[in-house]
């Protein structure tokens, strides 16, 4: 088994990454989730073969560290022994509580079946960028709108699908209305247009000729404008009310990582809930639906004990931060253990209205969909910079090693500051780069 050799390729089971920290694998089940045995089973393989540290993507994937050119085949083998399908080829991806939310507009799964079947039958997957990505959005409570796909679809209704190119939800290029059953051929169809462009094209260069072209003749209608765009996503952190009086709770990896260990604990509490399914949900979660008579309670205290986000407004929610340092070997600093670090000294700035993106190069890796502000790494300092329409504005410099007392001077000057009820992301938004330079530096006057 060998690291990937194709540049911008995404880790697999069959083909991992090598990293700082060894080789990566990424996996989703084909069927979306696994039961608790098989996910304490993923578990004791990561601690056996790689260095134990388990990750969920902000697009609901799990990765495993640390394993090296020999102990990834023995991982491949474990998940196999373990019955657990995988998917390969382009990602047709559906929301974490595809077919369990009451309020979705409709059922993805059928369609995403559909396509992936049209996809196989076309063999485009080959033809295509590794990182090319198709979402079918049944909405509902947790929608896919943050994340980005090279084509989207989004339920208007059991038979109206919204189809847009490029971008999130909110900033797609949107072509139209199609029905369930023209859907998926028009996937397919610029799929094909798509890989007829070369093998680094994307959604996003199909020029609106080219498309215009592609889509003759397909059953596609003019959207309206109250077909309203998919609201963004909401974090997969809760209880959610599920179909026939079920609920699902929801928790989230602290800075999308945890011990091996951890996630054994939660898969063995589970268990004892009568829980059968855990789903890798986007935002970095697990979603765990349960009976109606399941003691959720019970397994939330044990997550939260086990070291999981288990409140939405947890402070660590508005961090988001990559792998850093020593698991890239561009990172400059240790991003998770900042992220930890800051979480706790900047718990009161860090009021929902603020994202905060630890980057530990350059490269602004794992940066979100929605902008916001990111502390980028340095050796001597870390600059913090403000996503302003798309252009990065530099807004401060924070001293290696002072980032966690740094926030919490900005947490002090945000208290004593803040106008009125004002939120956390205004009150940086109007201060100038000096200002916050300083208060970073030391206590506000």
């Amino acid at each position: 088994m060998n690291a990937s050799p194709r540049r911008g390729a995404c880790p697999s089971l069959a083909v991992p990454m090598e990293t700082g920290d060894g080789l990566l694998i990424r996996l989703q089940p084909l069927q979306g989730g696994v039961s608790p045995v098989q996910l304490a089973g993923l578990a004791e393989a990561a601690a056996r073969f790689g260095n134990a540290m388990m990750e969920v993507t902000a697009r609901g994937s799990l990765q495993i560290r640390g394993l090296t050119t020999s102990s990834a085949g023995d991982f491949a083998a474990a998940v196999d022994r373990l019955g657990i399908a995988v998917r390969d080829g382009v990602p047709v991806e559906t929301g974490p509580l595809a077919g369990l939310d009451p309020s979705e507009a409709a059922d993805p799964r059928p369609l995403a079946e559909k396509i992936r079947a049209g996809i196989a039958a076309a063999g485009l997957a080959p033809k295509l960028a590794p990182k090319i990505s198709v979402i079918v959005d049944g909405g509902g409570v947790l929608t896919l709108g943050d994340l980005i796909a090279d084509l989207r679809l989004t339920a208007l209704d059991a038979n109206s699908w919204r189809l847009a190119v490029g971008g999130t939800a909110a900033r797609a290029r949107v072509l139209g209305i199609v029905t369930d059953e023209a859907a998926h051929a028009a996937i397919v169809t610029l799929l094909e247009a798509i890989a007829a462009k070369g093998g680094a094209a994307r959604g996003r260069d199909l020029a609106p000729d080219e498309l215009a072209g592609t889509l003759r003749g397909l059953a596609i209608a003019e959207a309206a404008e109250t077909d309203a765009r998919t609201p963004a996503a909401s974090l997969p952190v809760g209880r959610f009310a599920l179909k026939d009086d079920r609920v699902a709770l929801g928790v989230a990896l602290a800075f999308g990582q945890a011990h091996a260990d951890a996630l054994a604990g939660l898969a063995a509490t589970a268990e004892r809930a009568g829980i059968a399914e855990i789903r890798f949900a986007p935002g970095r979660g697990l979603m765990l639906p349960a009976p109606a008579d399941a003691k959720i309670s019970t397994v939330r205290q044990a997550a939260e004990k086990l070291g999981f986000v288990v409140e939405p407004s947890d402070p660590r929610l508005s961090i988001v931060a990559c792998a850093g340092r020593p698991a890239c070997a561009a990172g400059r600093y240790r991003t998770r253990e900042t992220a930890a670090a800051i979480s706790e000294a900047a718990a009161g700035l860090l009021d929902g209205s603020l994202r905060l993106h630890l980057s530990g190069c350059a490269k602004r890796c794992a940066q979100p969909a929605r902008p916001g502000w990111t502390l980028l790494g340095g050796d001597a300092a870390r600059m913090l910079t403000a996503d302003r329409a798309g252009a990065y504005e530099m807004r401060g410099k924070v001293a290696a090693g002072e980032e966690a007392d740094a926030f919490a001077r900005l947490t002090a000057a945000f208290a004593r500051h803040r106008k009125t009820n004002e939120s956390a992301a205004a009150f940086l938004a109007r201060q100038d780069a000096s200002t916050l330079t300083t208060w970073l530096r030391r206590d506000p006057t």
